[in-house]
């Protein structure tokens, strides 16, 4: 379950309290905020909606908390909900949750987080004659799309020859047209777009290096480009952010590789082994008397299957921020920031890289189903890392 599936659970519970009578409250929020819980609370997401439905309902915080608990307790996806301080609902998901969530991020591929939001509205983005506000109306207009609406794009003068060429901005981009000449039903007119200028010309970093260094920072903020600054952009060090995302993408496709190599594939579930059965672990053979050899005096009980109990505390951050993709990209549409997705990626790579030693099996270690399950959920990390770089109009290489 989402962060905005879960919301919507939540406003759900909130409706169906209020048609039902047990809530008087005349105007229902229109959306739920999920957050990881914070200082004090437990679970994997919290909600202060009690809060803000107890003065209009004319209840305690904390009575309209225990009335929405027993409500949400009855929702598929949802193990416990805890009450915590003055009426924080703290929620926790179904321990399959997280698996269906992989499983889901799989099905849709690199469109994981599209939907049709923004379906047949029309969105008009106007930028000046700068190589930044262009690529940044074009990225925009990108994740625009992801949303289902349809960007029509103006320039203040025709994208030059080597935007083009370099920086891959569409090349008919019409000029001239101010923005605000749509007059269809649906169509939204945004100012334009005049994010502060770069300091140095991109093209010589190329194509992918340059479009970072241009959306990552936000839009009222200076790009490090120029001089020695456009060497960190093109470095393979972790002090680059674009090299992380990459290299961890990179990552996940060697590791589907090696583990096609020792014959086991991704299957989302759980990612620490189940405890196997208690068995004794044999001495060392003795003879009794006359009779065969037989193992003297039972070694220290084991449990078979044993690995790394660590692994689920690890990625839980990540499970959280993919997620929350399909959120990141709704407010990167928005907003028209690509910053706020370039973040988001970056947060997704630094996540994933604790989870990465423990995917393959070590030594003579058998790949188990915790195994199978850690690689789709780096699958899944892989996934939306190329997706989101694609939506900025960056590549995302299987070799780095």
């Amino acid at each position: 379950m989402t962060p905005v599936e879960l919301s919507r659970t939540v406003l759900h519970a909130v409706r169906r309290a209020v048609d039902e009578g047990e809530l008087a409250v005349a105007v229902l929020p229109e959306r739920v905020v999920v957050a990881p819980p914070g200082p004090g609370g437990c679970g994997d997401y919290a909600t202060n909606v009690a809060l803000q439905l107890a003065r209009p309902a004319g209840q305690p915080a904390p009575a309209v908390a225990e009335l929405l608990r027993t409500r949400l307790l009855r929702a598929d996806g949802i193990s416990d909900v805890v009450v915590t301080g003055p009426g924080f609902l703290n929620i926790s998901l179904d321990g399959g949750a997280d698996a269906r969530l992989v499983r889901d991020i799989l099905r849709a591929g690199p469109r994981y987080g599209h939907s049709d939001t923004l379906a047949g509205q029309t969105v008009e983005l106007h930028a000046a004659h700068d190589a930044r506000a262009v690529v940044l109306m074009d990225a925009v207009a990108r994740v625009l799309r992801s949303q289902g609406a349809r960007p029509r794009l103006t320039c203040a003068g025709p994208p030059e020859d080597a935007w083009v060429r370099i920086l891959g901005v569409p090349s008919d981009i019409p000029s001239d047209i101010p923005a605000g000449t749509g007059t269809g039903t649906g169509t939204d007119t945004d100012a334009p777009l005049r994010p502060v200028p770069a300091p140095a010309d991109p093209t010589p970093l190329g194509r992918d290096a340059a479009r970072w260094a241009l959306l990552h920072p936000a839009p009222h903020d200076r790009p490090h480009i120029g001089d020695s600054l456009s060497e960190q952009h093109l470095a393979q060090r972790e002090t680059n952010p674009l090299f992380r995302v990459r290299y961890a993408h990179a990552r996940t496709r060697a590791l589907l590789r090696n583990a096609a190599d020792l014959g086991f594939t991704p299957e989302p579930g759980p990612l620490t082994p189940e405890p196997g059965p208690l068995t004794p672990e044999p001495g060392p053979l003795t003879p009794e008397g006359d009779g065969p050899l037989t193992s003297e005096g039972d070694g220290p009980l084991t449990s078979e299957g044993d690995g790394p109990v660590t692994v689920d505390g690890e990625a839980q951050g990540l499970i959280q921020l993919l997620a929350d993709h399909p959120r990141v990209l709704a407010a990167t549409a928005a907003h028209r920031a690509p910053d706020r997705l370039a973040r988001h990626l970056v947060a997704v790579a630094d996540a994933l890289a604790p989870l990465l030693p423990s995917v393959l099996p070590l030594g003579d270690e058998k790949p188990s189903a915790a195994h199978r399950a850690r690689l789709a959920l780096a699958e899944a990390a892989g996934t939306v890392l190329a997706g989101g770089l694609s939506l900025l109009g960056i590549d995302a290489p299987e070799h780095l």
